[in-house]
Order: C-alpha cells, then sequence, then structure tokens
C-alpha cells in the first residue's frame, strides 16, 4: 500500500482530531523507525514520549508475547497477578504507595482529580474541592483535563468546564499562595512542563510547594506522565527534589509502547477514598499492559538506563550549547534535564521539525518556538551524534536563508 491509500483511508474514515504529518511508520526498533515507503528515521522524540526505552525494546516484546499466550484481559473484580507485581515495582522505586490502573494520562489526571475531591468531601472537611494547577501546564485532553491545563487553546470551544480550578504561575510560590482559600484541597503540577516548553521546577519552588501542603493540610499532586521512568535520569522526577508528592500520575513510558496510566497514592494518606463503586477503569492494568510495563522496569534495571539517561543527557546538553553558540541569532536557550531537552528559538520551530524529518530526524516542536528533543533513555553516544548532526545541517541551512 502507498501513503496516498492511507491518506484517502484517513479522510474518509477517521475523524480528523490531529495535525497528521505526511509520514506513514510501520516498524521501528530501539531509536530507528522506518515508514511505508521503507525509508529510516531517527526518532527523538519516540511516540510523544511513550516508547521511552525505544521502539519494540526486546523485553517489552518478549513479556508481550509470554503474557499473550495466556490470557489478555480479566475483569478487576478478580485478582490480576500481574497488576499486583507492578503495583508493587511502582511502589518499590517511588514511595510507599498502593496504585490505581488506567488506560492514559489523561484518565491518571482524572483519577487524581476525583481522589483530590472525595479527599476534601470526606477524609478532611466537607466543602474542600478546589485545585491549584499551573499555567502553561497540559494534563490530558478529558474535559476534566483540559480545565486542569491551564491553556486557553485547550480549551477553547468547550465550555461550561467543570468548575473548581485555579491557575497559578509556574515557579512562583507567591502566586500558588494568593490562590489558596478554605476551599483549596490540592496543588497539581507536572516537575517539569514538557507541552508548556520544557520550563523545569527549581528547587525552592516544589520544597516551598511541600511546606505549604503540609502547613495547610492539601495534597501535592505531580504528573509524572512524561517524566517518569527514567526520563530525567531518575526513575521519577520527584526524586531530583528531596520530597515526596502525596499522589503521583505515570503513563506513556510506564508501558514501552503499550496503553497504561497509573494514580500512584502515597501510603501517608491513611484514608480510604476511592473505594468500591467510586472509581474504575475496564481495561485498566490488564494483564499484557501490565506484563509490558514489567518488561519496562526490568529493562531499565537490567540495562543501567538511568545512568545512560544521565551520561546521553550530557552529551545532549554538551551538543545543544555548542549549537547555540553557533547560531545564536536563531536559538536562545538550551532547556532542560537528562534526556528531556529543549531549544529555545527566536523563529518559528516548525519549519525547523519539517526539515529535520526531510532528512530523517523526527523531533518535536510546542508552544511554536520550543524544539523537543527527547530520544529514548537507552539511546546510544552514536546514535546522538548521528540525529544531531541532522539538526545542525538544518540550522545551517536555515540561516543561509
Amino acid at each position: 500500500m502507498k501513503i496516498q491509500d492511507v491518506q484517502k483511508l484517513y479522510e474518509e474514515f477517521v475523524l480528523p482530531t490531529y495535525a497528521q504529518t505526511p509520514l506513514c511508520l510501520v516498524k521501528g526498533k530501539g531509536s530507528r523507525v522506518w515508514d511505508i515507503q521503507g525509508r529510516e528515521y531517527l526518532d527523538f522524540f519516540p511516540g510523544w514520549a511513550v516508547s521511552g526505552i525505544g521502539h519494540c525494546h526486546p523485553g517489552v516484546v518478549s513479556a508481550l508475547k509470554e503474557q499473550s499466550r495466556k490470557i489478555l484481559h480479566i475483569s478487576n473484580n478478580f485478582l490480576n497477578l500481574k497488576q499486583a507485581q507492578l503495583a508493587q515495582a511502582i511502589s518499590k522505586d517511588s514511595f510507599p504507595a498502593r496504585v490505581f490502573f488506567c488506560n492514559s494520562g489523561a484518565e491518571a489526571t482524572d483519577s487524581a482529580i476525583k481522589f483530590a475531591r472525595k479527599y476534601g468531601s470526606e477524609a478532611v472537611s466537607a466543602g474542600r474541592f478546589e485545585i491549584i494547577t499551573m499555567t502553561h501546564s497540559f494534563h490530558g485532553r478529558t474535559l476534566a483535563a483540559i480545565t486542569a491545563t491551564a491553556q486557553e487553546k485547550v480549551q477553547r470551544g468547550f465550555a461550561p468546564l467543570p468548575a473548581g480550578f485555579r491557575y497559578a504561575e509556574f515557579n512562583d510560590l507567591k502566586s500558588v499562595k494568593s490562590l489558596i482559600t478554605d476551599k483549596t484541597i490540592a496543588i497539581f503540577l507536572e516537575p517539569i512542563q514538557g507541552e508548556g516548553g520544557v520550563n523545569v521546577a527549581t528547587q525552592e519552588f516544589i520544597r516551598g510547594l511541600r511546606e505549604i501542603c503540609d502547613e495547610k493540610d492539601l495534597l501535592l499532586i505531580f504528573d509524572e506522565v512524561q517524566t517518569g521512568m527514567g526520563r530525567t535520569g531518575k526513575m521519577f522526577a520527584y526524586q531530583h527534589y528531596g520530597m515526596e508528592p502525596d499522589l503521583m500520575t505515570l503513563a506513556k513510558s510506564l508501558g514501552g509502547g503499550t496503553p497504561i496510566g497509573a494514580l500512584v497514592v502515597n501510603r501517608r494518606i491513611k484514608k480510604e477514598v476511592l473505594t468500591p463503586g467510586t472509581h474504575a477503569s475496564t481495561y485498566g492494568g490488564n494483564p499484557l499492559v501490565c506484563a509490558a510495563a514489567l518488561g519496562v522496569f526490568k529493562a531499565i534495571k537490567r540495562e543501567k538506563l538511568l545512568q545512560n539517561a544521565v551520561k546521553m543527557g550530557e552529551v545532549l546538553a554538551d551538543r545543544l550549547e555548542k549549537l547555540r553558540a553557533q547560531f545564536p541569532s536563531m536559538i536562545q536557550k538550551v532547556k532542560g534535564v537528562a534526556l528531556m531537552r529543549a531549544l529555545e528559538l527566536s523563529v518559528s520551530g516548525a519549519p525547523i521539525v519539517d526539515q529535520c524529518r526531510e532528512k530523517g530526524l523526527l523531533i518535536n516542536c510546542t508552544q511554536e518556538k520550543i524544539l523537543r528533543i527527547m530520544p529514548a533513555i537507552n539511546v546510544s553516544k552514536t546514535i546522538l551524534k548521528e540525529g544531531l548532526g541532522i539538526l545542525e545541517e538544518v540550522f545551517r541551512q536555515y540561516s543561509h536563508g
């Protein structure tokens, strides 16, 4: 089949909810992907960071094959061995916790919102339901998630939105404090804002939020959908800050390419909040995706991928800084941590993304002028240099008009 045939099928049968790139990927291995015409690309933004340990990692594929021969799905009313083992693995590598499983980051966001509101109505005092989120955030595409996302562009056309959200400035404790009322129950944020432009929370900000939440009896909720599972050189980004959140949401890299989300609830919360009948997800945490996620945990440890993320992140940062020095009129700043990096440009990023794709490199542009570069955490130095060589070539051509 030709790409034109695929495009015709899309036009006739698929709702146009995405800005479609004229590229049909049919195969992936590690940091390389191939399109329907057999052309090879380096993928430095693998599936919006879903394939965090590379496309079709052998450990994940093996786990999927083994589990698919046994059972794919069971009701969550029954005990699920793989789900229990995955919850244990998450708790072991984060903080003492219990876990609710769902299918996506947006569902994990909804789960966190429901948990916070029920906690506010029953565990603390009646009438506490407001959640403070951050400007330039992104928490998903459900109605509640776009309301939590403080970006008007994703909310436009979906009014009336659910009440109970207030928006503070990221990295501004005074802004947060000014929004707290007797109705506030939680503060919800990404430790590194991905879609918002790879904005990294400061130590002062995060520790200040923890102190505020402890003082006011508020829940501190971390959205680690994109930062979790080794992206920042630690298994979870909160571990850079010397504190623990009360709730944490996960998805993307957790499943190694399969659809899974999770709400991780710190055991410091003693009250039972989400009890039978209050929340559910039919497909959430089925044996197949849990087996894949366990394969991700095993691969990260066996292959020492946290260490690789730190080491390759330094290589990436160094090369990006050299690019900034080489093209100062176009590149204003290098941002990010480990293998979650970005270039802040003075020009539109879309044409650069398009030219990179034409030359065999896949990256992402957000907020119009932010190039996101987030290769798999098992990326090699050789592949990094190859991909960044393409990026340099594109910048050189762009600078020459």
